[in-house]
């Protein structure tokens, strides 16, 4: 969507005018989005990579400012390729060529009128479904206008305390407006269906990191997806992942690795509620999982 339009995709409500010349608001971009890479992933959840990867299409900016975040050379910036939704749409068809079970649209919120508008321009080619890969970080326009275009939502669930969320992502707010987001898309995604070979079709997934010195919130977190959701209506995916980074402010209680016992207890915490989903191998918390820029399927 290259055509100027006042800005309220996110809870931070910013209200600016974005156009495709002028970069306004929080998250700094303009109205063209910019893709970072767009490429088969084979390290997502394996309901979603399968075996022949994910059609993920990264792109730049966000409305967090995640302190540990481990894409931060385009999740602070407009890097890569400017794409008018016609782009995206050619971007979106080439993954389904390339043999990808879905197309997975990382850190979107930013870009959903030209999403919205790729997909409408290739929906009568387009037959994999589309996964919305969010930080969680939804206003409930948003989630209205997506739920009638993804099949799959793959939701973060960051943080229940207040406290973090503001240290960590300035989004001092955040649990309560994830929560709102994951009740509004149980409304319509709640129930999970497959097909035959176990690659999810249509649900919600919802993610979570666990950090260090931070487990009794991610416990936190999992009562509060419990209370929302139950745990039949969706999967959760525990991740053990982080790594600190090499940012001098990085505050000290997320300047190490989580440890072991941390994490299971958070997935024995899981497992005791009944949820079902994914487990992360420890051996996860490498920097060869972090995507790299610049590489744009053809």
């Amino acid at each position: 969507m290259s055509k100027a339009f006042t800005c309220r995709l996110c809870p931070r409500q910013c209200s600016v005018i974005r156009t495709a010349s002028e970069k306004g608001g929080y998250c700094g971009c303009t109205s063209i989005p910019f893709v970072a890479a767009a490429c088969l992933h084979f390290w997502e959840e394996p309901c979603i990579s399968g075996t022949k990867g994910s059609g993920t299409v990264f792109f730049s900016s966000c409305n967090l400012r995640c302190v540990y975040c481990q894409n931060i050379d385009f999740s602070r910036k407009e890097t890569g390729i400017p794409c008018t939704p016609e782009k995206l749409a050619d971007i979106f068809l080439s993954l389904q060529e390339k043999g990808a079970h879905n197309i997975n649209l990382v850190t979107p919120t930013p870009h959903v009128y030209s999403i919205a508008e790729a997909l409408d321009l290739c929906s009568d080619k387009l037959n994999i479904p589309v996964v919305y890969n969010s930080s969680g970080y939804e206003s409930a326009d948003t989630i209205d206008l997506m739920s009638k275009y993804a099949d799959i939502f793959l939701l973060d669930y960051k943080y229940f305390s207040d406290d973090a969320a503001r240290e960590y992502s300035d989004a001092a707010n955040y649990s309560r407006f994830a929560s709102e987001a994951l009740a509004k898309i149980l409304k319509t995604h709640g129930k999970m269906t497959f097909d035959d070979d176990g690659m999810m079709k249509r649900g919600i997934i919802v993610r979570h990191l666990v950090l260090p010195n931070h487990y009794k919130d991610s416990l936190d977190v999992l009562e509060e997806i419990n209370r929302i959701t139950g745990t039949d209506n969706i999967y959760i995916s525990l991740m053990s992942q982080y790594l600190p980074n090499n940012d001098p402010h990085l505050p000290k209680a997320l300047k190490r690795k989580t440890t072991t016992l941390e994490y299971e207890k958070v997935c024995r915490h899981a497992q005791d509620l009944g949820f079902k989903g994914y487990f992360q191998m420890r051996s996860s918390a490498k920097e060869g999982y972090v995507p790299t820029v610049g590489n744009i399927i053809k």
